[in-house]
């Protein structure tokens, strides 16, 4: 069996979650890891227990190397990114894809002009019981949807940001709890809603000296005239599953930690159970989120890359979630409704 050489660019939690992911599929294995600090890069070498470079053309120009994988903090994706991109690799970025649409457009404009895969790791999408949710949408069993909610109402002990240098920074993370903690759940909500027509938001820090917000609330409208709302935070002690709410003029259903916990149509009984489905989320503990979905989206990304098929979650797609969250930021600053196309 063919191999696809896969290479990760960071050496933190989640390149480790996705280094679990890589060893469990047949078809993939893991070449290295790349961190430009060369002590740093050593003591790594005896954690993973393969290669790790602290030059990044040594690593690029690995013989077996097909496909890099960005796990640097979510500021700092564009460089090694267009590296990888430049050397005719594939690639496959820890979300958000960038922290502005200038870095994020050069990005999708530069794996197009060498005509390699972009991806951007939105694995929720990959949950069975999302899915579930997005096909009932597609084939109208909910009617005519009217209202979309998402809430990632969570807590973040104050380590978690006096730990790292870049978390909750405008630089390193492109502001707070929206545009690192909500941003799946507003990708799930784009991917089943579809266009923004408007937004209407607030962003506050409440209780952690960071730049980034700890608290937001948003009004959306959507351009099939639907409406929805959007809360989030890391202030929110204890902290609590992040949600999911579709509603239609049939019917409804809600998504708690990637488990349909609710499905009510008229006339229809209900494909779940009644007992409430215990699902995984980060909602007090980021280490508590596991790599199952993780493997399901590199599976289906590699999949791609053998067969040049579309990828599911591309630069375009990943591209959508950034645009409104940097819109409901420019609303909170404005004071003032946006309308979308958002252009900074």
């Amino acid at each position: 069996m063919n191999k696809t050489g896969i290479g990760i660019i960071g050496i933190g939690s989640i390149a480790e979650k996705h280094a679990m992911a890589i060893r469990e599929i047949p078809n993939a294995e893991l070449i290295g890891f790349y961190h430009p600090n060369p002590i740093k890069a050593k003591a790594a070498e005896s954690k993973f227990q393969v290669s790790v470079f602290s030059e990044l053309s040594k690593f690029l120009g690995h013989s077996g190397l097909d496909v890099v994988c960005i796990c640097t903090p979510s500021g700092v994706h564009l460089e090694p990114a267009l590296a990888a991109i430049q050397a005719g690799k594939h690639v496959f970025i820890e979300k958000p894809i960038e922290v502005t649409l200038d870095r994020a457009d050069q990005l999708i404009q530069a794996a197009a002009d060498n005509q390699v895969k972009l991806a951007v790791v939105f694995q929720n999408r990959f949950s069975p019981d999302f899915q579930k949710l997005k096909k009932a949408v597609v084939e109208g069993e909910f009617g005519r949807l009217i209202m979309g909610n998402a809430q990632v109402n969570w807590f973040r002990d104050a380590t978690y940001y006096s730990s790292s240098q870049w978390k909750g920074t405008i630089k390193g993370d492109g502001g707070g709890a929206l545009i690192n903690q909500a941003i799946h759940t507003l990708d799930l909500l784009l991917d089943v809603m579809g266009e923004v027509e408007s937004v209407f938001g607030k962003v506050k820090t409440t209780l952690y000296p960071i730049e980034g917000e700890d608290l937001v609330a948003v009004l959306v409208n959507f351009k099939s005239g639907a409406m929805g709302t959007i809360t989030a935070g890391t202030s929110l002690y204890p902290g609590y599953p992040e949600r999911l709410e579709i509603f239609g003029t049939e019917g409804s259903a809600i998504l708690e930690a990637g488990k349909l916990i609710a499905w009510n149509v008229r006339g229809k009984e209900s494909p779940i159970s009644g007992t409430k489905a215990e699902g995984s989320s980060g909602a007090s503990d980021p280490t508590a989120i596991g790599y199952q979905l993780h493997k399901a989206q590199w599976e289906r990304f590699l999949e791609s890359v053998s067969k040049d098929l579309p990828i599911v979650v591309d630069g375009v797609s990943a591209r959508k979630s950034l645009e409104l969250i940097r819109g409901i930021y420019h609303s909170s600053k404005e004071e003032k409704l946006i309308r979308f196309p958002f252009h900074e």
